[in-house]
């Protein structure tokens, strides 16, 4: 490779600065997505509500540096080890891909120079969800909204 070659073609995620790690974020939206585990057989889905956090239009987070104060369970993909063992992952997620030596898709913004492009080709959740703000009882309903969307 020459010198030319973008960072997540030349690093891996352990080496990149944490500015690199969070351009890596493609603004999707997917991860944010609530998932129903099921007891008897481990499988987690996703359903079609949001964390209370994200923005739908913009499919950003409204408080990513403080995130973990209003929703504890948040995960830091970057204290992962293998993201391999996050079966919930979006198979077009960027940081999944670098983890397995793969390219970013030509949507994603650090390709396209767009923000936009990932919500042109339709690959994130913008106008497809709500939030989990507009369930009665989220733990009770959630059951209802899980999806079978290819992610």
């Amino acid at each position: 490779m020459t010198g030319d070659a973008p960072f997540w073609r030349t690093k891996r995620l352990r080496e990149m600065t944490k500015a690199e790690w969070e351009s890596l974020c493609d603004g999707c939206g997917k991860c944010c997505l609530l998932k129903v585990e099921y007891e008897d057989t481990r499988k987690i889905l996703p359903t079609s509500v949001a964390c209370k956090l994200l923005d739908l239009e913009s499919c950003r987070c409204q408080h990513y540096p403080t995130r973990k104060r209003y929703v504890p369970d948040c995960i830091n993909l970057r204290d992962v080890v293998d993201l391999a063992t996050i079966a919930w992952l979006p198979e077009t997620c960027a940081y999944k891909l670098v983890a397995e030596g793969r390219d970013l898709y030509d949507w994603h913004y650090l390709v396209s120079g767009s923000r936009e492009t990932v919500h042109e080709a339709g690959m994130s959740i913008r106008h497809k969800v709500i939030s989990e703000d507009d369930l009665n009882d989220v733990d009770e309903d959630l059951p209802a909204y899980v999806v079978d969307w290819k992610l």
